[in-house]
């Protein structure tokens, strides 16, 4: 089977949407999105990536709006389920990977169990493509050797982050979903090691008309005078120092 053929009846295709841009998706990803039945969105799919959906399609949103809660996971794999079942042609659509911090494994696992056929969508994640677009390579071979990438969630005291462990071991750190903890983050690393000038990225609405690309240091985000608004991926370490803009920010 070829990824950008068209879905069966009661298929779902986990798809990635990538950062934002509608050119920086997969073929795949283009096709289905136009030829589909349903689309199951998240909060961080572009307004340009929904319009290529055929005037008829279902749209479904499944992340936050107007400050409300998003809907539990459980909920939106019960959604993939019922629609399938009623032989819609389902496209579960996920801001970059749906298996980097996109809980895809999840609805997978819950396709799989109810029977459903399902097919994956890799897409372009924003870890890499946000810092690209600032001109920040988040490998190079002068710099490190291995990367981190963390879910800024995990910035409350149960955190299951060996924060002495990651200053210790990676060199580069990239922070999805980092905005609003930001500060706890960077006094998180600060205690564990990582030096005040150490220098960070915030990447807000990458690839979009509204991106802003904001530099400093590690001091002045657990400070509050680096601000970080949401959605934005964050980036910690010397590649950031290397930065050569290219893209008007």
């Amino acid at each position: 089977m070829r990824l950008d053929s068209p879905l069966s009846k009661s298929e779902v295709a986990l798809v990635g949407a990538g950062p934002g841009d509608t050119s920086l998706l997969t073929l795949a990803a283009a096709r289905l999105i136009a030829d589909c039945d349903c689309i199951v969105y998240d909060a961080l799919v572009s307004d340009e990536v929904l319009a290529m959906a055929a005037p008829a399609t279902e749209l479904i949103l499944a992340g936050k709006r107007g400050g409300r809660p998003s809907a539990s996971q459980h909920d939106i794999c019960e959604t993939l389920i019922r629609l399938a079942r009623e032989e819609k042609r389902v496209v579960r659509l996920k801001g970059g990977d749906p298996f980097v911090f996109g809980r895809g494994g999840e609805e997978m696992r819950a396709l799989a169990a109810a029977e459903i056929a399902f097919r994956i969508i890799p897409g372009i994640t924003s870890g890499v493509a946000a810092p690209a677009m600032a001109g920040i390579p988040v490998t190079d071979r002068s710099v490190n050797a291995t990367l981190a990438f963390l879910t800024g969630h995990e910035a409350s005291e149960k955190s299951r982050m060996e924060w002495q462990s990651l200053v210790a071991a990676f060199p580069v750190l990239v922070i999805y979903m980092g905005a609003k903890n930001l500060p706890k983050i960077a006094t998180q690393l600060l205690q564990a090691g990582l030096a005040e000038e150490a220098a960070i990225a915030v990447i807000h609405s990458a690839t979009l008309a509204n991106q802003t690309i904001t530099t400093g240091t590690l001091k002045q985000a657990a400070a509050l005078e680096l601000v970080a608004k949401s959605p934005s991926i964050v980036i910690i370490g010397d590649v950031v120092n290397d930065r050569v803009p290219w893209n008007k920010d």
